[in-house]
């Protein structure tokens, strides 16, 4: 879904172009948790950052908020959403790559040197793992926003049609019912002032395509599904989850482009 790791992506970037202020950002963050807090995950990105490291009690996103801007006072946020075998936009090897690999979802400081995962750690309570990345890599791949949400569209449509082709409609009569509910269960995400419709679309439709891969992959071995039948559905829904995570970065570089855009006031 959209994630913690996108709204701190956007608002990040739009702070540190001027265009939000940091309490802002805080508050965009609150529909993903009641609390969030922030640790280094050694020595190394405590050092690098200024934040507490392991042993030492977490500190707020404030403080987080406070070392970007100190190492890159004018950088820019970069989202990334790893799955294995998809690792575009990752820095390279390392314990943030692995990490947010696991996660399914990260946030890369480029010219900060580090980069955060966000993780459920108590009920309430979401911590902001903090690595340090000693080269960020190549530049991302650039996917025109047009591009990824007229595949995402294509993408709908294969979903659907994998909905009724793998028989989860069959097996779960309320299939749609479930997935109208997994949707309003999803925190409300807040946007800067000035994001782009188009890339608030785009998002709201990757939503939708992932509430409907979710009612698609909850049927496994053990239901009403055999072991191969869920293995092939596993492979025809592998596609659509890729378009998801494509037009979500898309969405989100093209907000962070616009925002950072903007003349300070």
């Amino acid at each position: 879904m959209s994630s913690a790791s996108a709204t701190l992506a956007v608002w990040a970037s739009a702070w540190l172009a001027g265009s939000a202020a940091p309490d802002d950002v805080l508050d965009a963050l609150a529909p993903w948790s009641e609390a969030h807090d922030v640790l280094a995950a050694d020595d190394e990105g405590a050092t690098r950052t200024g934040l507490p490291g392991p042993g030492a009690p977490p500190t707020s996103t404030a403080m987080l908020l406070a070392a970007v801007r100190r190492t890159a006072p004018r950088g820019q946020a970069r989202l990334v959403l790893p799955a294995p075998g998809d690792v575009r936009g990752l820095p390279g090897p390392g314990r943030f790559s692995r990490e947010a690999t696991t996660a399914g979802e990260g946030v890369l400081f480029p010219d900060a040197g580090f980069g955060v995962v966000p993780s459920a750690i108590a009920d309430g309570v979401v911590r902001w793992t903090v690595y340090a990345v000693g080269d960020s890599g190549p530049v991302p791949e650039y996917v025109p926003l047009n591009e990824a949400e007229r595949d995402l569209r294509g993408q709908v449509r294969s979903a659907a049609a994998a909905l009724t082709d793998l028989g989860v409609a069959r097996h779960r009569p309320g299939v749609r019912e479930e997935i109208a509910a997994a949707l309003r269960r999803r925190p409300h995400a807040l946007w800067p002032d000035g994001m782009p419709p188009q890339a608030l679309r785009v998002l709201q439709q990757a939503d939708e395509v992932d509430a409907i891969l979710g009612a698609a992959a909850g049927d496994e071995p053990g239901g009403a599904l055999s072991a191969s039948a869920a293995i092939a559905r596993s492979d025809a829904l592998r596609p659509i989850a890729t378009a998801v995570r494509v037009a979500r970065r898309a969405a989100v570089a093209e907000a962070v482009r616009v925002l950072v855009s903007v003349p300070r006031a």
